[in-house]
């Protein structure tokens, strides 16, 4: 499955999305282009809707899928994210 998703910035970002998926979903096939904001992962699409809220707790929503403060909210969430991510290399 593929999922395009806003706020990635770096590796610490895709270091805490690659983390929190592979625990939530049982897998460690999982791709994050940094660049394109682009999540790929081994996943029926069955589960689409319970990986978009992962990502949207760990504050990368779906493109275009929230907006104002909601969207402000994502991007406080994802500084929180990148650092632990970072922290963690």
């Amino acid at each position: 499955m593929e999922i395009t998703v806003d706020n990635i910035k770096c590796g610490g970002c895709a270091g805490s999305i690659t983390k929190k998926l592979t625990t939530v979903f049982d897998t460690d096939k999982i791709n994050v282009n940094i660049e394109q904001g682009i999540i790929n992962i081994d996943l029926d699409d069955s589960k689409k809707n319970e990986l978009v809220k992962v990502l949207l707790d760990l504050g990368y929503p779906e493109t275009d899928s929230v907006h104002g403060f909601d969207s402000a909210k994502a991007k406080a969430k994802s500084f929180v994210s990148c650092a632990i991510g970072t922290m963690n290399k």
